[in-house]
């Protein structure tokens, strides 16, 4: 092969391919993804959220690109095999392989990771003959465990972890297309301050200069004030939750499975849930007949024997919701209960390579006099975190129904 394409991309203009990049760009696994929306049911209310995952997996890859060229002006490339930084680049452009249609909303019904589904991919139909082709079964393997977090590379970093690409372009992006001053990031400083660095246990890892210390701190707060103005946006998580409810219902009477709905896309799976809609939340949402809050109470106010359940048992939580719709005079469906999770937001774990040369590690707890907002990482989560009672009918509820508080 020779020769590359370029993309004009809102975000980052040129786009510029390699022609490994666009052999399995070129594929329909990867094609499927032009058709999933990158926010889900976030353009009901930011009416220019309706980007997909295809254009933020190929700013991923020029990120990438990016990024393993500072590394490499710097010399930090040395020892690293062109074979793993093409695996980086393409695991940068196939992060989202195996992402459900509208964003995570599926992952928080219970559905398996999106991770692990785009990693089995990686082997299956035209996408694993273009990747053997190109490395064979080795490149295959390390691609799939960068995607899942479980790679060993000192570049897997740029793939998943504090400082990872995939962070960097979707909040740039989506702020953009949302069209909110939100999402700011100091991306060239950020990327000019990459370094390759001995990291916990002697083993190299991507890091940070001294001097790109406030951009990671701009990566993080411009990640909280997404979360609490976009992501956890009152009318994107009732929207959310009705999408939610509709599946589990559809998967409750076998008109759905999990196989299927890994392989569709937005429009597809809508049609499929349209035809089994029992509880007539799909017609709603189609028609933007969004569910009103009949609670709203910050994180701070949620007792802590409700932390855990509500957000990681979502068979338990459709059970107690259509028990309250039925208090409240409701149809099933008619409420639903929404309190989301997202504890590691604003973590942080990686080196610090200070001015003197000596390398430090930054964590939760910060650095003291350089990285202060992880010290307030709580505080800022629990200021972005609600929890929601959604009705069908205008309902308004004092406090957190008892059935909550002891459903276990």
């Amino acid at each position: 092969m020779s020769g590359f394409e370029v993309i004009r991309d809102p975000l980052w203009d040129n786009i510029r391919l390699e022609p490994a990049a666009v052999s399995a760009m070129d594929t329909a696994a990867f094609q499927r993804l032009r058709y999933v929306r990158q926010l889900g049911h976030a353009f009901l209310v930011y009416p220019g959220a309706t980007h997909s995952r295809f254009e933020h997996a190929l700013g991923t890859y020029h990120l990438a690109r990016r990024a393993l060229a500072t590394l490499g002006e710097r010399g930090h490339l040395a020892g690293v095999s062109e074979a793993e930084q093409l695996a980086v680049r393409l695991a940068a452009l196939l992060h989202d392989l195996g992402h459900y249609p509208f964003s995570h909303a599926l992952e928080e019904a219970g559905f398996p990771s999106h991770e692990a589904i785009g990693a089995r991919r990686l082997a299956e139909g035209a996408l694993g003959d273009v990747l053997r082709t190109l490395g064979g079964a080795p490149l295959i393997t390390t691609i799939g465990e960068m995607i899942q977090g479980t790679s060993r590379s000192p570049l897997a970093g740029l793939v998943s972890g504090s400082l990872d690409l995939d962070k960097i372009d979707y909040l740039s992006r989506d702020a953009r297309m949302c069209g909110v001053p939100y999402g700011t990031v100091d991306v060239d400083r950020l990327l000019a301050s990459l370094v390759l660095v001995d990291g916990t246990g002697g083993t190299r890892e991507v890091g940070v200069q001294e001097k790109g210390t406030s951009a990671l701190e701009s990566l993080l707060f411009a990640k909280y004030q997404m979360y609490r103005n976009v992501y956890w946006h009152h009318a994107v998580r009732s929207a959310t939750c009705m999408f939610k409810h509709a599946v589990r219902a559809a998967v409750a009477v076998g008109a759905i499975d999990t196989a299927s709905v890994a392989d569709a896309t937005d429009g597809s799976l809508s049609v499929r849930l349209l035809e089994h809609d029992a509880t007539g939340l799909m017609r709603a949402l189609l028609e933007r007949r969004l569910h009103k809050r009949a609670l709203d109470l910050p994180a701070s106010e949620v007792p802590e024997s409700l932390l855990d359940w509500l957000s990681s048992e979502p068979a338990a939580l459709s059970q107690a919701e259509d028990r309250l719709a039925h208090e409240l005079g409701l149809s099933p469906g008619g409420v639903l209960v929404d309190y989301p999770e997202r504890s590691t937001m604003l973590s942080v774990d990686l080196p610090l390579l200070t001015r003197t040369g000596a390398i430090e590690r930054l964590t939760d707890a910060g650095r003291a006099g350089q990285l202060g907002l992880p010290r307030i990482a709580t505080e800022l989560y629990r200021s972005a975190r609600r929890l929601r009672i959604f009705t069908s009918e205008p309902r308004r509820l004092e406090a957190i129904p008892e059935m909550l508080m002891s459903e276990r």
